[in-house]
């Protein structure tokens, strides 16, 4: 059964009555099923559905957070009166407390996030579409012989945000995903590669012929791959990777890291951190965004933010607390699990597409690399370094040659996006981070 918004409101009068100055409550209904497929053979079927309630009270600057999934009211009365009681062991802080309450959105947006026009997805269903994907993988080359599986996932997902000073808000999201892993073999040596698709509405998914198909290219892509020497070069990252370096700079940008003192971009607001041909924007108001959502975790209104515009710093990412510590105010950017308190997340996190296409991009390259696939955790947000294991295509003469694999690509944030140079115009919002072609001038690599 639908947990009713109400109870959120009668939770809080009720930690009212026992002396909480300030408290809010999140709801989260999910539920979800997957299917994962190998060879055409069901390997596993996951189903969730469960019920969370999340509560943070304060007793004056002193606050704490608890959650459960009972929602009887006796188990609801003992979690108010144990979070007073734990809010009032915990030490002041005095940047806590909920925003002002002039910035509640108080008219909820429909940024349709709900896929109301598709019926219920069978599981039967969802496994033939599985087996669809891998099929088309495994027939479309004989050199495709073995696979690690497709999957497919749908969801929904129920959202209810109430606090202590009388808003209450609620949203609701859907989620589709596929994807593909193949196998390809060619001489003894093997590679593999994936591709998916993931939107909010089901009608808006790839085929699974075409998950298929793009799986079934990468993996062959790989084949015959080479080392080669430590040099420095053009390094060209392909929409994938390149969504990854916002993540490297998400955590530069975000509020905790800034008032931490622990980013290489604090205090570099108005500053040139990118070249000119880079604008990153943070937008939480797309309508179908897989970021997307018409209130934060603390029941801010989302918005467009301009992270980066021409290159300059415009704005770091902040929820509540790191915009008190910093004297700013939120960019509506707080996100909350039920067991947390409010922590900084991106919504949609994008880098402006540019005007050229990535055969252009290419073309451009004498000798380069590249780079499809990034591996490990090399990158420190406090100066910047960056050094992750890469595989990739070189690039001779403007034309893809032949793929390369064990290098390790280097160098600095600040400089990589110094030193882009081209920017593509094939920008896909295919993920929360989302980035277009790009083209960096110079990076080390390193091989033999």
């Amino acid at each position: 059964m639908a947990v009713n918004p109400g109870i959120a409101l009668e939770i809080l009068e009720w930690a009212k009555e026992k002396g909480a100055t300030e408290g809010d409550v999140i709801i989260l209904e999910e539920e979800s099923v997957s299917v994962h497929v190998r060879l055409a053979q069901v390997e596993r079927i996951k189903k969730a559905d469960e019920k969370k309630l999340g509560l943070r009270l304060f007793s004056g600057k002193r606050s704490s957070v608890t959650s459960t999934s009972d929602f009887s009211k006796d188990s609801l009365e003992r979690l108010v009166a144990d979070t007073l009681e734990l809010a009032k062991a915990t030490p002041e802080d005095e940047y806590s407390g909920l925003p002002s309450q002039d910035r509640w959105e108080r008219s909820i947006p429909d940024l349709d996030l709900f896929d109301k026009d598709t019926p219920d997805i069978s599981v039967q269903e969802k496994i033939e579409l599985a087996k669809r994907a891998e099929a088309a993988s495994l027939s479309y080359d004989p050199k495709i012989a073995n696979s690690e599986g497709a999957e497919f996932k749908g969801g929904s997902a129920r959202v209810i945000y109430a606090n202590s000073y009388g808003f209450l808000g609620q949203y609701q999201t859907s989620s589709f995903s596929l994807w593909v892993l193949p196998i390809a073999s060619k001489d003894g040596s093997m590679q593999r590669d994936l591709w998916y698709s993931s939107k909010r509405k089901f009608s808006c998914l790839e085929s699974p012929e075409s998950v298929g198909e793009k799986a079934a290219k990468r993996a062959l892509g790989r084949l015959g791959a080479r080392k080669i020497k430590t040099q420095e070069a053009p390094v060209i990252f392909d929409p994938e990777t390149a969504a990854s370096l916002l993540n490297n700079l998400f955590a530069a940008i975000s509020g905790h890291s800034i008032y931490r003192r622990a980013s290489y971009l604090v205090g570099k607001l108005g500053e040139k951190i990118a070249s000119s041909q880079v604008s990153i924007y943070d937008d939480g108001t797309i309508p179908s965004g897989l970021g997307s959502r018409p209130f934060d975790g603390e029941g801010l209104p989302t918005r467009k933010t301009t992270v980066v515009e021409d290159g300059i710093l415009m704005s770091y990412l902040l929820d509540t607390y790191s915009a008190k510590k910093l004297g700013l105010s939120s960019t509506g950017n707080a996100v909350r699990s039920v067991e947390d308190s409010p922590s900084i997340g991106p919504t949609n996190l994008y880098l402006a597409p540019g005007k050229y296409n990535p055969e252009e991009i290419i073309k451009s390259v004498q000798m380069g690399l590249y780079i499809i696939e990034l591996i490990g955790l090399g990158v420190n947000p406090v100066t910047g370094d960056y050094s992750r294991g890469a595989v990739g295509l070189w690039i001779e003469n403007g034309e893809v040659v032949y793929p390369v694999q064990e290098i390790t690509i280097a160098g600095n944030l600040m400089d990589m996006f110094l030193g882009i140079e081209m920017v593509g115009n094939d920008l896909d919002f295919r993920r929360r981070a989302s980035s277009p072609t790009i083209k960096i001038a110079k990076m080390t690599i390193a091989g033999d």
